[in-house]
């Protein structure tokens, strides 16, 4: 089994916040819209360097996903910056109707996403954002890991035609991945080779899933981890040729249940190889207040239930 090292934990926004800076010396395209929300999405160096390439639209994120629709039909590449539950909820309108209607070139990028934004509680812990974009026709929907696979993945989908939804978070989390990744948008990850379970998981879930193949593995079981980072389009191959090992799968997200990942792995299986699946997933709930620790645990988004899900997926083959 291959060993994962935890190279320092960082949170996942500053990922993609390094990389907006990035592309600001580097693209001169690229367009930065903020929510009232700079510091907390890491746009402060984009802000002081480009000026003239940011825009402080306030708390009136409408206006915000007009404007980055707008901007595109000049040629410029909009990053637009605030909480999940802004960027999806509130202007899930705006969004569907400017931008993936119309298929234009914005980059919906969500930070303070899942149960990890903690103590701020239901109200802002949206938990259904993944399943409100990957129903919009011609959106492609990324949820990444750690440090290094969101700064890729921002660097990656400024080359990328088409609206994009690029989901991260608050807490700091092991940056394990590649410092230097390539980031392939639709490409699954496979971290581990495992003969029986399948585990695939998305966002700060893939290193609990990681945390949960080495528990099996000291039980005996060897598990195959799938990092998915991108929803939409979903590797729907690195997941039937797992299957075709395994003959089960087990799917973990910080995210509903319905309307997740876990939904999308289902409908490949069951027009392909219908196959016995457990869910890690938050069960058709509203979020509260608390610790990201305390949170995962008490919702089951942690190590222990993808073990416990493992075994249980196991048993009914």
């Amino acid at each position: 089994m291959k060993k994962y090292i935890d190279s320092g934990k960082k949170d996942t926004r500053s990922g993609f916040g390094a990389a907006l800076t990035e592309l600001g010396k580097t693209n001169p395209n690229v367009v930065a819209l903020c929510a009232d929300l700079i510091g907390s999405l890491k746009m402060d160096d984009f802000k002081a360097n480009h000026p003239d390439r940011f825009f402080q639209v306030g708390i009136a994120e409408a206006n915000m996903m007009s404007m980055a629709a707008g901007m595109t039909i000049g040629g410029k590449i909009p990053f637009t910056g605030t909480f999940a539950n802004f960027s999806t909820g509130r202007v899930y309108d705006q969004i569907r109707q400017c931008i993936a209607y119309s298929n234009k070139n914005v980059k919906v990028c969500a930070s303070h996403a899942g149960l990890t934004l903690g103590e701020d509680g239901a109200t802002h812990q949206i938990l259904e954002d993944i399943g409100l974009m990957k129903m919009l026709p011609g959106m492609t929907v990324i949820n990444t890991c750690d440090y290094n696979q969101t700064k890729a993945a921002t660097l990656a989908i400024a080359d990328f035609d088409g609206p994009v939804y690029l989901r991260f978070g608050r807490p700091k989390v092991a940056n394990f991945t590649p410092e230097n990744q390539t980031f392939e948008i639709g490409k699954a990850v496979q971290l581990q080779e495992g003969n029986d379970v399948t585990i695939v998981a998305t966002g700060h879930l893939v290193w609990e899933a990681l945390l949960a193949a080495e528990t099996l593995n000291n039980q005996g079981i060897s598990a195959e981890v799938i990092n998915i980072h991108t929803i939409k389009p979903l590797d729907n191959k690195a997941i039937l040729d797992s299957v075709a090992k395994t003959n089960c799968i087990v799917t973990a997200e910080e995210h509903n249940m319905l309307g997740g990942l876990g939904e999308s792995v289902a409908r490949v299986l069951a027009t392909n190889n219908p196959t016995p699946q457990e869910f890690v997933a938050t069960q058709d709930t509203f979020g509260e207040s608390g610790t990201p620790e305390q949170l995962m645990e008490k919702y089951g988004l942690n190590a222990d239930a993808i073990v416990k899900a493992s075994l249980k997926v196991i048993a009914r083959k």
